[in-house]
């Protein structure tokens, strides 16, 4: 097993001079910036989007599906938990010291060759409508750290009542194939768009 950090971190720098240029084109209410910070980066900071009237700024967080290049996933990942040092951590997802509004998903991402990306799909993510949502059908994280422990030797997915498997989502243990172990919450693209916490972008 290892860490993909490193790899994934390459491939985001590459990525984003695409992405600069979908948010230039079409954000045309706000002005965007790219958060070079490193603490605020940790808080869940990669842009900051500000509206060009009401200077109200919203914070994002850019997740990619960096592992799939040339490959159009319906779903997305949203972490929930992972091992570090032995001891399992809070996921991105319920952070409650990331400052994140929005998350932007950028999936379906095409590359001529590993140091050129030509096109992808981006979708906005209302992150504190994305965690109501979970809460109101009882998939609190409070809820959801419990499944983890009571199965904390599980690989693989994991259905839950909660949701329906083939058009909403579920849960994936990678216990087996990667250094961090997490666990995450896989839910459909068109399933978030349909309850109304995410939006199609481009």
């Amino acid at each position: 097993m290892k860490s993909n950090f490193a790899s994934d971190l390459s491939k985001e720098k590459k990525l984003h001079s695409l992405l600069d240029n979908y948010y230039a084109k079409n954000l045309n209410r706000y002005h965007f910036e790219r958060v070079s910070n490193y603490r605020e980066q940790m808080q869940g900071i990669d842009l900051v989007f500000k509206h060009r009237k009401t200077g109200v700024s919203f914070y994002v967080d850019e997740k990619a599906q960096l592992d799939y290049i040339n490959e159009r996933l319906p779903t997305f990942a949203f972490e929930l938990f992972y091992d570090k040092g032995g001891s399992k951590k809070q996921g991105w997802l319920f952070d409650s010291t990331k400052k994140t509004h929005f998350y932007s998903l950028v999936t379906s991402i095409y590359a001529d060759d590993e140091n050129k990306f030509t096109s992808c799909n981006i979708t906005f993510v209302n992150r504190k409508m994305l965690v109501h949502y979970l809460e109101s059908i009882g998939l609190s994280k409070e809820k959801l750290k419990e499944i983890a422990i009571l199965h904390n030797d599980f690989h693989g997915k994991f259905e839950l009542n909660k949701l329906d498997t083939r058009r909403e989502g579920y849960l994936f243990f990678s216990r087996k194939n990667k250094v961090e172990k997490p666990l995450n919450l896989i839910l459909k693209l068109d399933f978030l768009i349909e309850i109304g916490v995410a939006k199609k972008f481009v």
